[in-house]
C-alpha cells in the first residue's frame, strides 16, 4: 500500500486562508488570477570573504553546510559577471551561493522562517513591508545565521547574513503584503492596523 502524501501545513494554511481572503478583498473570482508563490531563493553573498580573488575552504564549507542545512538542498556558487571596483570583485571571481526551492521544499522552509527563525531575531520589531516590487515578490534580509535553530554556532568559522527572496507569479505588492500577511509573515503594523489585521 502506497502511504498518501500530505499537503505541507503552510501550504494548506495558504490555500484554505489566504487565497479566499485575497479573493474576498480584490474582488477575484477565477482561480487563475489568484497571486501563487512559485519559488523562494536563499544567497549568501561571499565578496567580501575573498582573498586575492580567491574564496577561503573554510568560507565555502561554512556557507555551504549553513545553506544544506537549513534548506535541505545543495547550493550552487555563483560566479561574478562583471568586475566592480567599489566592491573589490573581478569578473570570473565568485560571488555568492545560491538555492532555489519549489514544492514542498519551499512551503517547510517558509513555515520555519515565519514560525522559527524570524521569532529569534534580536530586538525584532516586525518585518519592513515595503520590500516588494512590481511583480510583488517579497525580499527580506538576515544578519547571521545564528537565527536558524539548527546551526551549532559553535560548530562555525565565521556569522554571515543570507538574503531570502520570496517570488511570486500573477500578484502584484498589495496581493503579496496580504497573502504572506494571512499566513503569518510579522510586518510591522500600520496605523490604525488592529493586531490581527
Amino acid at each position: 500500500m502506497v502511504a498518501q502524501k500530505t499537503k505541507p501545513r503552510l501550504q494548506t494554511l495558504y490555500d484554505e486562508q489566504a487565497l479566499p481572503a485575497i479573493a474576498k478583498a480584490f474582488g477575484l473570482k477565477n482561480a487563475l488570477e489568484m497571486p501563487r508563490i512559485s519559488k523562494v531563493i536563499v544567497m549568501v553573498g561571499i565578496g567580501k570573504q575573498l582573498e586575492n580573488q580567491k574564496l577561503k575552504p573554510e568560507v565555502r564549507d561554512t556557507v555551504v553546510d549553513t545553506l544544506q542545512t537549513i534548506t535541505g538542498q545543495r547550493p550552487i556558487m555563483l560566479i561574478a559577471k562583471k568586475s566592480v571596483s567599489n566592491f573589490k570583485v573581478r569578473e570570473g571571481a565568485p560571488s555568492a551561493f545560491m538555492v532555489t526551492l519549489r514544492r514542498d521544499r519551499m512551503w517547510h522552509f517558509l513555515d520555519r522562517l515565519i514560525n522559527l527563525a524570524i521569532p529569534r531575531i534580536k530586538d525584532f520589531r516586525g518585518l519592513k513591508d515595503s520590500s516588494f516590487d512590481q511583480g510583488g515578490n517579497y525580499g527580506m534580509g538576515l544578519t547571521e545565521q545564528a537565527v536558524w535553530p539548527e546551526i551549532n554556532m559553535a560548530n562555525v568559522n565565521f556569522t554571515h547574513g543570507m538574503h531570502v527572496n520570496i517570488v511570486f507569479e500573477r500578484s502584484d505588492p498589495e496581493k503579496s503584503r496580504e497573502a504572506l500577511r494571512s499566513i503569518g509573515m510579522p510586518f510591522v503594523r500600520r496605523e490604525g492596523e488592529t493586531p490581527n489585521a
